[in-house]
């Protein structure tokens, strides 16, 4: 029973229980609401993580913008995977082109010198760093140069770029496996002092081996040709310097004549409007661009394109250096006549001077590297090859609502390639026939006319329009693609 006396008592009581259960109320209230915030943020993680890895192509981008790029720090640091790439870019230019432009120089004379030192360097660098950006201008971090071309311009034409791009990369690989094979040979015959083994068991020997080096991946090909880099720009410059001694002026009084011994303006024209192909072929490493600029662009995000022009311009003046050294030097060392004969046997620059220097050990050495330049570009020209393949597959797989992964590719593109590679190395054609009727044109079309196109057609481009660069590089392009139509007239004449 509750008296008069006690009821303050209780009352004093209740009011405590009463402040309690508010207190412990409201602590349930902040708790759950708690819950609820760790609830929501979880899902926004979640919902961010999705983003960041794809599953919403819009904000890949941005994610690779935004995210893992490290900062601009970070991007304009220089790391060792930067300085692979500035490698595997030398060395994949570093092949036929620079063993044959010097042959193809000679039929033009000086004037050939002088338009290969006119072009060189601007068309190096402002031709690869024009195609790094048109790649860079994909939606989601993981599109190639194939993909690009589809999601600017449309199924259709993506996928007819898609084929000319695999055939022009393609046939340089082939162009490569046939002076693979004939560098090797003449190795055997006038080095070694042997019999040549069937051409059809050497070439399968020699392909077999460098596909079987492509099949372990990008990262053991990147690798590769950067070991091999230095070494085989420190011989050229060395053969470059050894060849000194033996320069004669023949070349720089030469130009094509006619039967009465004055200057023939026709064949003249005629000789530095296929040059031009071939020029375009020596300083091109486009078949690696696509990996370069995709790779560089999943590591660096929106700092993508300063860290691609950084690598570009520490890379190519050293390619253009080496490379101008080495073809003076090579056509300065020997007469016209000598480059005839060494277009005629089908064999580099490097071969036909080991074969015709009396220094056994220089022979060996040029012979060696001749090996190791063409090997490196196979390299790096394969990456370019697989990605067209592969992209000529996965659209057609597209139209018929299917999806083939990239992993069950690879081995049916290296058989095919090995297939391929095998049988025109066995045929053995002519290399600069190959560089002047197809590779060069068809690499102008890619590298030189493509990315000028999309800087007036693509949004996220223009403001790289209106340059004094693209004009040059659009007019190269179209000097070196319409050689096309003249080697097709030619045809039918």
């Amino acid at each position: 029973m509750t008296t008069p006396q006690n009821r303050p008592m209780r009352r004093q009581a209740d009011g405590a229980r009463t402040q309690g259960t508010r207190v412990t109320l409201r602590a349930a209230n902040e708790n759950a609401g708690n819950d609820v915030n760790d609830d929501v943020n979880k899902v926004k993680d979640n919902v961010n993580a999705k983003v960041k890895v794809g599953v919403n192509p819009k904000g890949a981008a941005d994610a690779a913008a935004d995210g893992a790029d490290g900062g601009e720090a970070r991007a304009m640091k220089w790391h060792g995977q930067d300085v692979r790439w500035m490698l595997s870019l030398f060395g994949t230019a570093i092949g036929a082109g620079v063993l044959f432009l010097p042959i193809d120089v000679g039929g033009t004379g000086v004037i050939g010198l002088l338009l290969m030192l006119a072009m060189a360097y601007p068309l190096a660098y402002f031709a690869h760093r024009a195609m790094c950006r048109f790649v860079l201008s994909a939606r989601d971090p993981d599109d190639d140069i194939t993909d690009v071309v589809e999601q600017h311009f449309g199924f259709g034409p993506g996928m007819a770029f898609t084929v000319v791009y695999f055939v022009e990369v393609l046939v340089i690989l082939l162009m490569y496996s046939v002076s693979i094979v004939n560098t090797a040979e003449s190795f055997i015959v006038n080095q070694l002092h042997m019999h040549a083994p069937p051409r059809a068991l050497l070439s399968l020997l020699l392909v077999g081996a460098l596909i079987l080096i492509v099949s372990c991946g990008t990262g053991v090909v990147t690798r590769v040709m950067s070991w091999l880099t230095w070494p085989v720009l420190a011989v050229l410059v060395a053969f470059a310097l050894y060849l000194v001694p033996h320069w004669n002026a023949s070349m720089l009084t030469s130009v094509p004549r006619n039967a009465s011994g004055g200057l023939d303006a026709g064949s003249l024209a005629l000789g530095l409007w296929l040059l031009v192909p071939v020029i375009v072929l020596t300083f091109d490493h486009s078949a690696i661009v696509s990996s370069f600029s995709v790779n560089v662009r999943r590591r660096y995000g929106r700092f993508a394109d300063r860290k691609v022009g950084a690598i570009l311009k520490a890379g190519e003046p050293l390619m253009v250096t080496v490379v101008l050294f080495f073809v003076i030097s090579g056509d300065l060392a020997l007469t016209p006549a000598d480059l005839a004969r060494a277009k005629a046997q089908n064999v580099s620059i490097l071969s036909y001077l080991a074969n015709v220097l009396d220094t056994p050990a220089i022979s060996w050495i040029a012979s060696i590297t001749a090996f190791i330049c063409i090997f490196k570009a196979f390299l790096g020209h394969y990456l370019g090859v697989e990605e067209g393949f592969g992209g000529v597959i996965r659209k057609v797989a597209h139209i018929r609502h299917r999806v083939i992964e990239r992993r069950v590719l690879r081995p049916v593109v290296n058989v095919v390639m090995f297939l391929a590679c095998w049988m025109v190395a066995w045929a053995n054609p002519s290399v600069i026939s190959m560089i002047e009727t197809m590779a060069g044109p068809l690499i102008a079309f890619i590298l030189l006319l493509l990315p000028m196109y999309g800087i007036h057609r693509i949004p996220a481009l223009k403001k790289y329009a209106g340059r004094a660069s693209n004009v040059f590089i659009t007019l190269v392009g179209l000097v070196a693609v319409s050689a096309i139509f003249y080697n097709i007239a030619a045809l039918f004449v």
